[in-house]
């Protein structure tokens, strides 16, 4: 049996990934209130949107990660790598991510939903 069954694995992902997305939501949303934007209405509502589903998102797993007795805990950070260790039933399996990766993987995932944002009926009402 291997350490982190591969359908724990997007779960353990999603708990290094979504806090750092609502991290970046939120910076930007003080941003956009502080910015020089003339219409702050549309931006603020798609990043609220966003930031919903994320939240959403990830109390999701973090209800499967404590139903199925799993954690994640960031190790250390340096100016290459963040470590976490993702905890399974006992078990503990170390992970290094490079930071450019998770950067990257962050503005992937962001792009995903700001374009399931304007899929959504919230962001679609035409007043």
């Amino acid at each position: 049996m291997p350490l982190i069954p591969a359908k724990a694995l997007p779960h353990f992902e999603n708990m290094i990934y979504l806090p750092l997305l609502v991290i970046v939501l939120e910076r930007d949303r003080v941003g956009i209130e502080k910015g020089p934007f003339k219409l702050k209405g549309p931006y603020l509502t798609m990043i609220d949107t966003v930031l919903s589903q994320v939240h959403e998102e990830l109390q999701e797993t973090k209800i499967f990660l404590k139903r199925n007795n799993m954690k994640v805990l960031q190790k250390s950070r340096d100016n290459m790598f963040t470590e976490y260790i993702f905890l399974n039933g006992g078990y503990e399996d170390h992970r290094r991510y490079l930071n450019v990766r998770l950067r990257n993987r962050t503005e992937e995932l962001l792009h995903l939903y700001f374009m399931k944002g304007l899929n959504h009926p919230r962001t679609n009402d035409r007043h």
